[in-house]
């Protein structure tokens, strides 16, 4: 049989319209479930992420769980299963979609890999019918309380390679390979470079410029 061909789709800006983290913020503040000077943090933390500044990718995390951690557990997921629901079910695109069903009926193990929380990562590829998630997780205590911190690592960058290589080698051993995987940001850099067919998603101007210098090819999923 070979070993088992993975197609690997980043979620924000590739199958998702949008940015997960900050739909998520601006969703929490306008139902009262983040302070104001949480939201300044958020808007400050965002800018710093744009202009390609110095930034920690926990804070951002630690930030709307501090707020939304404090009401519980069974609040804060219901909130995040609204939230997707309501706001990103009707973002996630048609043409990632196709793409997804095509490759698993290829045969080709799904995985959805994301820096966003990992309960709405699971609910998207629950919804999309992706076989394994690998997305950031937030540490809980000993009573199953959010504790506000990230635990182990964000699954950004270099990050996402990991966390796809740490959940097919619990699954397959080492008998498997990226065949396809898709991105749409210059952090995704490294995950895209593994796969035998990388594509860059709607890329932003330096993931198309890495693009064009090394030959992989751009879809446009707008």
């Amino acid at each position: 049989m070979g070993p088992t061909r993975l197609a690997v789709f980043d979620y924000d800006g590739t199958i998702l319209s949008g940015q997960s983290g900050a739909l998520f913020s601006r969703y929490l503040l306008s139902n009262g479930l983040v302070t104001k000077r949480t939201a300044l943090r958020l808007f400050w933390w965002g800018v710093r992420y744009k202009l390609h500044l110095p930034f920690r990718q926990d804070e951002a995390r630690e930030l709307i769980f501090r707020d939304l951690g404090a009401h519980g557990y069974d609040y804060a997921t219901r909130v995040m299963q609204d939230f997707s629901h309501e706001v990103l079910e009707p973002r996630e695109r048609a043409a990632a979609k196709a793409e997804i069903r095509r490759r698993a009926d290829e045969g080709c193990a799904t995985v959805l890999v994301s820096a966003t929380f990992f309960e709405i990562a699971r609910l998207a590829a629950e919804r999309l019918g992706i076989d394994g998630v690998a997305a950031t997780r937030m540490e809980r205590d000993a009573d199953g309380a959010y504790t506000g911190k990230v635990e182990g690592e964000v699954v950004a960058g270099a990050g996402k390679v990991r966390a796809v290589v740490a959940w097919a080698e619990e699954r397959f051993g080492h008998d498997w390979s990226i065949a396809y995987a898709y991105g749409d940001h210059f952090t995704d850099e490294p995950l895209l470079e593994l796969a035998d067919t990388p594509y860059a998603v709607c890329p932003g101007t330096t993931l198309s410029r890495i693009a064009k210098r090394r030959g992989w090819q751009s879809l446009n999923w707008r």
